[in-house]
């Protein structure tokens, strides 16, 4: 049986000659483990980046009842855009922890690609683990897959046509789709000075840490430890690995 070949050790930049870019993930801090200090990076470079929340977390806090967590997720996932420079924050209402992939969920994301005219999209790691340490939630997985389909379907004019109109049309500029913190990662971005403004970021989510029980959690050494090793392998302090999907007929 031959070996199989070895994985690359060295990661490569990502582009970054690119102008908008949309974040679409499943939860309130989805962005904020491991990826906020990359949007700082962005914003700072006068970049126009909005985030859109598939749902308000409501199901994440175990001693808190779904409508009164709800609100407290979103204002402190807005809280935490603002430390990075994010000002436009969009939730699109779907049902924290049983999303499904399929056809409405492709429809929703679709929509938001339409609308926003993005050159890039961010979604977060969609593998089925987090490089065989954990298993990724289903809510990640399904968003995930759902966002590279829509961001397909967002530039063909004959598929989900309601949508257009008003303002709405095909939108076919999205050049790539990264997947942050993916195990199959090959790209990275230094975040070293940017890095504490996405600890703060998290720090913003204090109601979801507190309900999760973890007494002891330190953001800033957790998010350390997947972006030192990172920076490592780019060649700088910390970085934010992706995952990339190229959207043209080469990708």
């Amino acid at each position: 049986m031959s070996t199989p070949p070895s994985v690359p050790d060295r990661l490569e930049p990502v582009t970054e000659d690119w102008q908008r870019a949309l974040c679409v993930v499943a939860h309130p801090d989805d962005m904020e483990f491991g990826t906020a200090a990359a949007v700082a990076r962005w914003t700072d470079q006068g970049k126009h980046v909005v985030y859109c929340m598939v749902t308000s977390g409501e199901a994440g806090i175990d001693g808190m009842h779904p409508d009164e967590a709800r609100p407290v997720r979103e204002a402190e996932q807005i809280e935490s855009a603002r430390v990075v420079g994010v000002d436009e924050v969009e939730f699109l209402g779907q049902p924290d922890g049983v999303l499904e992939y399929g056809v409405a969920l492709r429809a929703v994301i679709a929509r938001a690609v339409r609308r926003h005219r993005p050159e890039v999209v961010i979604t977060n790691n969609f593998r089925p683990t987090w490089g065989g340490r954990a298993l990724n939630q289903a809510d990640h997985i399904a968003t995930g897959m759902a966002t590279l389909d829509a961001v397909r379907d967002a530039g063909n004019r004959w598929v989900f046509t309601d949508q257009l109109g008003d303002g709405v049309e095909p939108w076919g500029g999205v050049r790539e789709v990264w997947a942050a913190g993916s195990p199959d990662a090959r790209h990275a971005v230094d975040t070293t000075a940017t890095f504490d403004r996405g600890v703060a970021s998290l720090e913003a989510h204090r109601a979801y840490i507190d309900g999760l029980g973890w007494e002891h959690f330190d953001p800033a050494e957790f998010l350390e430890s997947g972006s030192r090793p990172a920076g490592a392998r780019l060649g700088t302090t910390h970085a934010a690995t992706f995952e990339v999907f190229g959207m043209g007929w080469e990708g």
